[in-house]
């Protein structure tokens, strides 16, 4: 038991001791949920290979403030505003109108589509088949 406390111990140390920014989103990196991922376009729908390379990119955006995403090119590490009218699949009730819906390259072009709301990033759609908009 004290071996558990003592690592939990630990693990607050070294979070108290992170300098973190001021709570502005933008300066922070992204946060990645799969709560509202979409039937058809789930992970569990992608090879292990395809989720291999969803994981990794995660990972390397993981790296990056929104900030920086934003200011990177689209087709590396940047994203881009989907237009909902090209969508091919309905968009989930909990996104309102308001809010833009953005695309990350995940598996080579293949996008994650999604939204941001703060720090996380909500995944709707992985697109591995390109079949959720056209990408011209």
């Amino acid at each position: 038991m004290g071996h558990l406390k003592d690592r939990a111990l630990k693990q607050s140390q070294v979070l108290k001791g992170r300098s973190e920014p001021a709570d502005n989103p933008d300066l922070k990196p992204p946060v990645f949920s799969f709560e509202y991922l979409q039937q058809g376009y789930c992970v569990s729908d992608c090879s292990s290979e395809e989720r291999g390379g969803v994981l990794g990119k995660i990972r390397v955006l993981s790296q990056l403030t929104w900030q920086q995403l934003r200011q990177a090119p689209r087709h590396g590490l940047g994203y881009e505003i989907i237009d909902r009218s090209s969508l091919k699949s309905a968009v989930p009730l909990v996104v309102t109108e308001d809010v833009h819906l953005i695309a990350f390259r995940a598996i080579g072009k293949a996008p994650m589509v999604g939204f941001r709301f703060g720090r996380i990033f909500h995944v709707l759609w992985v697109d591995r088949a390109f079949t959720l908009y056209d990408h011209g």
